[in-house]
């Protein structure tokens, strides 16, 4: 679903997971990261858990001397779906509220643990967003959510 809205706005896809072409999708994100300057990455992998940050986006940012902005979305009325990732699908004219956190530059490690460091220290500021959901002061129509 996300790749083919990406698609759709212009963006380069490139498919791969940890589990599935990972090695060869990274060498060409890093590729076209050093090449257009900007790249999106799904943190958490294609099976979770939800909001365990994988080491792709650390080594994608570090191999392309990048920096990384942590990005959520929440909506003011959507869909849940019964998925491992809560994946949400925003209804229609449901208020979109999109949030960039602060650049994080990680520098190359020397060592798994000194990585680990890094792996867990995006993850602890992803956490505090993970599928947050506006409160109706902060948006019009209130906050809803429907489980499919």
């Amino acid at each position: 679903m996300i790749a083919s809205v990406a698609l759709r706005s212009g963006w380069h896809v490139v498919r791969g997971s940890s589990s599935n072409g990972g090695r060869s999708a990274l060498s060409q994100m890093i590729k076209y990261l050093r090449k257009s300057g900007l790249a999106a990455h799904i943190v958490d992998g294609p099976r979770g858990p939800a909001g365990e940050v994988k080491s792709g986006t650390i080594k994608l940012a570090q191999s392309a001397d990048a920096a990384i902005i942590p990005f959520y979305t929440s909506a003011d009325r959507s869909w849940s779906f019964k998925s491992w990732d809560s994946f949400f699908l925003p209804k229609p004219f449901a208020r979109v509220v999109l949030t960039f956190g602060d650049m994080i530059k990680y520098d190359s490690t020397e060592t798994q643990d000194e990585f680990e460091v890094q792996r867990k220290y995006l993850e602890s500021i992803m956490q505090t967003r993970l599928r947050a959901i506006p409160s109706k002061s902060k948006m019009a129509g209130g906050a809803g959510q429907q489980q499919i």
